[in-house]
């Protein structure tokens, strides 16, 4: 009877953990990647369930801004001077990252500059409590965090860092770059040379991690990211209805009647983009080094905010 009675205890608590998902994650974890069960129920244990950054997650956008109204945000002349300031401390990173990956320094300090403003907005959220949340208790998005989840205990560990006190955005976003865990893994580089991949306070790491970002996303090295296009009508609606990819070349659209720099040949891959301002539309050739722009946010607002903040912060390098 006692056999029977310890045997149906048993079963209740393996049933138990099967539908409990924090338990099932735990165990998938030992299995798969050999955590430690009990260690791990320890580390999840510190982990704070935060309605604040569900309630972020689902607060609709209070209004779409057109591109006018966006750039305003990133071109304002103090992030511009810190750009610059930023580009000067790290110049020899940045050599180093343009020699390596072949991507200039000024798109590499935009991107940082753009995403945490050198630094100074990289997020005071626990990622630990950020991912822990939105993984079991945020359901629409739970299979994509839990995800990330297991990416972020795997660089941890392999970090030898403490998972409780990594901080980011409210989403989990970490470091200078703003990298989710599975972009830390993927992408992030020890450019420094010090065995560990710092994206939090190691500006090296950061710039060569951003680097390595867009090379491994096609970056081509000598190649332009975009430029004006005049002359479009509603007859060329079929160039922009077919997204931000490159699809068409710079000799078919010029075949279609649209004007651009004579400079660039007609073989180079093109997008035709869309820019929204109060003063009317302005329209942009997305080669190549734009679209790989926007593989770090898919918005054509975001990847020409990077390029011309990057432009201006190299103006403002000239002596």
């Amino acid at each position: 009877m006692r056999i029977l009675s310890l045997l149906l205890l048993l079963g209740i608590s393996l049933a138990a953990q099967a539908t409990d998902p924090v338990e099932a994650f735990i165990q998938r974890m030992s299995n798969t990647h050999g955590f430690d069960a009990a260690e791990l129920r320890k580390v999840l244990g510190q982990a704070r369930i935060r309605q604040d950054i569900i309630d972020r997650m689902n607060k609709p956008a209070e209004r779409t801004l057109n591109w006018g109204q966006y750039r305003k945000i990133f071109l304002k002349d103090k992030r511009i001077a810190q750009g610059a300031a930023f580009w000067k401390r790290n110049q020899a990173a940045l050599e180093k990252a343009e020699q390596t990956y072949g991507v200039p320094p000024q798109y590499i300090v935009a991107i940082i500059g753009v995403e945490t403003f050198y630094g100074r907005i990289a997020g005071k959220d626990r990622v630990l409590d950020a991912l822990y949340t939105l993984a079991f208790h945020y359901p629409k998005r739970s299979t994509f965090f839990t995800s990330e989840l297991e990416k972020y205990l795997i660089l941890t560990r392999e970090e030898g860092l403490d998972p409780a006190k990594p901080l980011g955005s409210y989403a989990g976003a970490m470091g200078l770059g703003q990298f989710m865990p599975s972009s830390y893994l993927a992408y992030a580089v020890d450019f420094d040379g010090d065995g560990k991949r710092d994206i939090w306070n190691n500006e090296t790491d950061a710039i060569g991690s951003v680097a390595n970002y867009f090379a491994r996303h096609g970056w081509k090295a000598g190649q332009p990211v975009t430029t004006p296009v005049s002359g479009v009508k509603d007859i060329h609606q079929k160039f922009l209805d077919a997204g931000l990819k490159p699809r068409f070349t710079l000799g078919q659209l010029r075949k279609a009647g649209l004007s651009l720099d004579p400079a660039l040949g007609d073989n180079l891959a093109t997008a035709l983009v869309k820019l929204v301002t109060d003063k009317g539309p302005e329209y942009w050739a997305g080669l190549n080094n734009f679209y790989v722009i926007t593989r770090y946010n898919h918005s054509e607002l975001y990847a020409m905010a990077v390029y011309q903040l990057g432009e201006r912060i190299r103006e403002a390098r000239k002596p």
